[in-house]
């Protein structure tokens, strides 16, 4: 009987913890929860909800569904949006500073003004998606797909677009200083007046490109395709060419 009641007082304990343990985990994750800072939905759907400067920092919003959902000045900072379907939902002038959208689909998604400040974009799908005005400044974007994508104003100095897929984009007065576009593809972009300042697009597909204006001064073109690119106006000064030859200072349009 001593054994059997020691066995009790041992056994009892773990029990106990591993019951408190999974009754939170259950009720965890609750689809009608109203939208409050750290609020769980994950795999949530959210189709069309009007969440219209709602407070959803720091949220699970994991592979949720927002589908034309309405965001607009919403707050989202440190809100992990992976995986999650954002279809034509409009996020103009919201916060995602540092937010995670990783793998995200944005697809002709409204982020006019957005504030996305160190937001995390790898491969997420922005096709056609509107970022015109959009602080973008830090963000990582490697292999996001950007085709046809509005990128009019925005600023990505110091961004991360290793690898992204920017065909067709408008970039016009675009900031892109010390970003990072090795091997991006930008065929057929506009980059009219764009500041390219120190940008790298060493092995990028540059093709048809309009860079009328631009700032390329101490850029990394190095390997880059640029067959039919127009440099009209162009600033070259002390850019690296794609023979990685370095352009003398002062250069404009041509590297000579």
């Amino acid at each position: 009987m001593r054994i059997h009641d020691r066995s009790a007082v041992v056994l009892l304990p773990p029990l106990c913890l591993l019951a408190l343990l999974q009754w939170p985990a259950v009720a965890w994750t609750a689809c009608d929860d109203p939208p409050a800072r750290r609020v769980n939905w994950l795999h949530c759907d959210k189709q069309g909800a009007d969440l219209t400067g709602a407070d959803l920092r720091e949220a699970v919003l994991t592979q949720a569904n927002l589908t034309a959902a309405k965001l607009a000045g919403a707050r989202l900072s440190g809100a992990d949006l992976g995986d999650a379907t954002l279809s034509r939902a409009n996020f103009a002038g919201a916060a995602l500073v540092g937010t995670r959208l990783v793998s995200a689909k944005l697809d002709q998604a409204g982020l006019v003004g957005a504030s996305m400040a160190g937001a995390r974009l790898d491969r997420a799908a922005l096709t056609q998606a509107n970022l015109s005005n959009a602080d973008l400044s830090g963000a990582r974007l490697y292999q996001a797909d950007l085709t046809g994508a509005n990128l009019s104003g925005a600023n990505l100095s110091q961004a991360m677009l290793a690898q992204a897929d920017l065909t067709d984009a408008k970039l016009p007065n675009v900031n892109l200083s010390g970003a990072t576009l090795s091997r991006a593809v930008l065929e057929n972009a506009v980059l009219s007046g764009a500041n390219l300042h120190g940008v790298k697009l060493d092995g990028a597909n540059l093709l048809g490109v309009d860079f009328t204006g631009a700032d390329l001064g101490e850029a990394t073109l190095a390997d880059a395709r640029i067959d039919g690119a127009r440099f009209t106006g162009a600033k070259l000064d002390s850019t690296i060419w794609v023979n990685r030859r370095r352009c003398p200072p002062g250069s404009v349009e041509e590297c000579r």
